[in-house]
């Protein structure tokens, strides 16, 4: 991160990055006075992790990037036993190998000019750190009483009882700093974090809790065999993310047709998009109701197209409700055309129905249209910018018109979300 991205951040990130720092040090500094416990398997770990880091994915909206890494980590934490014999390693190496590990994993990327993804290395470590403290010292007081730690059903329950713990620490940390970036909810952030660890962050979960299992019985010489499957889930789910980036682009693409036209003032279709989805997430909705309301947001004027001679400056908000039902109609019909989900032309056909009568993806889209066209024809002061976001007047409009033309719950919704500033932005780390 560059010195003004340092500057711009929001206090919280700083203070994940500065503990990050200050773990990593005292780990570092820790292990290397005490000596290290079965340096083999740790430097096995070490590599897995860098490995995983170095290849990790470049989306930026992934909550995963380096799910190979993540799974080494979090296997290392929770490892007890090494080929049947106590692994006796404390917290601290356990931090040192997973600092290591990613630092030489983020080397190349920095050489290649990537973006070695530094908050999602800050949250790996934080919950790598309440992985080591819930089970290193229980290890430790087991065997030295005699106990046979890392076998029985007992322990596997132990496992997932840890990991499940991690899940709800990363999301949390997750969460946390989202909201301090955006204002958004907590409540609903941390429901969409926890969502969307159903996917590759079972798999990790998973994949780190079977290699502390199979080292534990064969040795630090399975952990090969351990990454494979691993790889193969990064790789598919890297392929699904650039198949999805690639629709999103050819949607938005169809969205700006309308631009191109000059049917619809430039930008308008992105502007809608992002106050749909940022209500969407006020709202609490899922993160693929999320994309649902995205796309019929970019595809909401797309109907205009169709019209013979095209509304003055691309206002809709203002037509009849007949002229308003026809354009709608014609958008709905040229998303399906297009081929997009059935969700989301439903609602681009629903924006004119009656209030009462939307789903409510239609009631938010519409309201986000009506705020940037009444919005883009208030004056502006000077110093004001040229972007409609925090525009009291075409608030008031639209709260005059609750009840009849839109759901006052949505309305005051929109202007949560446009006070706060700073719509949408890409997921960092």
């Amino acid at each position: 991160m560059s010195t003004a991205g340092l500057r711009a951040a929001p206090p919280a990130l700083l203070l994940v990055y500065a503990a990050m720092l200050v773990l990593g040090a005292v780990a570092c500094a820790g292990t290397a006075a005490a000596g290290i416990d079965r340096p083999g398997t740790a430097l096995g770990f070490a590599l897995l992790v860098a490995v995983g880091q170095a290849t990790r994915r470049e989306n930026a909206e992934e909550r995963e990037p380096a799910p190979l890494a993540s799974a080494a980590a979090l296997g290392y934490g929770l490892l007890a036993t090494v080929a049947g014999a106590p692994a006796r390693h404390g917290v601290l190496q356990v931090m040192a190998v997973a600092v290591t590990g990613a630092l030489a994993g983020s080397l190349p990327l920095l050489v290649l000019g990537r973006d070695p993804g530094p908050e999602r290395l800050a949250r790996r470590l934080l919950t790598l750190a309440f992985v080591a403290l819930l089970c290193r010292p229980l290890y430790a007081v087991g065997t030295a009483h005699g106990y046979e730690v890392g076998r029985g059903p007992l322990f596997v329950g132990w496992i997932v009882l840890v990991v499940l713990l991690a899940v709800l620490c990363d999301a949390a940390l997750a969460t946390l700093l989202e909201h301090a970036r955006t204002r958004w909810p907590y409540g609903g952030l941390l429901r969409e974090e926890l969502r969307a660890r159903c996917g590759i962050g079972s798999a990790v979960c998973v994949a780190g809790a079977v290699a502390a299992l199979a080292v534990g019985v064969a040795g630090v010489w399975v952990l090969p065999l351990i990454a494979v499957p691993m790889f193969l889930a990064q790789f598919s789910f890297g392929r699904y993310a650039a198949v999805r980036g690639v629709y999103r682009q050819t949607i938005a693409a169809l969205a700006r047709s309308t631009e191109i036209a000059g049917h619809t003032p430039p930008g308008h279709a992105a502007r809608v998009a992002a106050l749909s989805r940022a209500m969407g997430r006020e709202f609490g909705l899922s993160e693929r109701r999320l994309t649902v309301l995205e796309y019929a947001a970019l595809m909401h004027d797309i109907g205009q197209l169709s019209l013979v001679d095209p509304v003055p400056g691309g206002a809709t908000s203002g037509l009849p409700p007949a002229q308003q039902r026809r354009i709608a109609v014609l958008g709905a019909e040229v998303a399906r055309q297009a081929g997009v989900p059935a969700e989301v032309a439903l609602v681009v056909e629903r924006q004119a129905d009656p209030c009462h009568r939307q789903p409510l993806g239609a009631r938010i889209v519409r309201a986000a249209n009506a705020y940037d066209e009444l919005a883009a024809a208030e004056p502006r002061a000077p110093g004001d910018g040229d972007g409609p976001a925090g525009c009291p007047q075409a608030l008031e409009r639209l709260r005059r018109g609750a009840g009849a033309d839109y759901e006052s719950a949505v309305v005051e919704c929109l202007a949560r979300v446009v006070s706060r500033g700073g719509l949408s932005g890409p997921r960092t780390g």
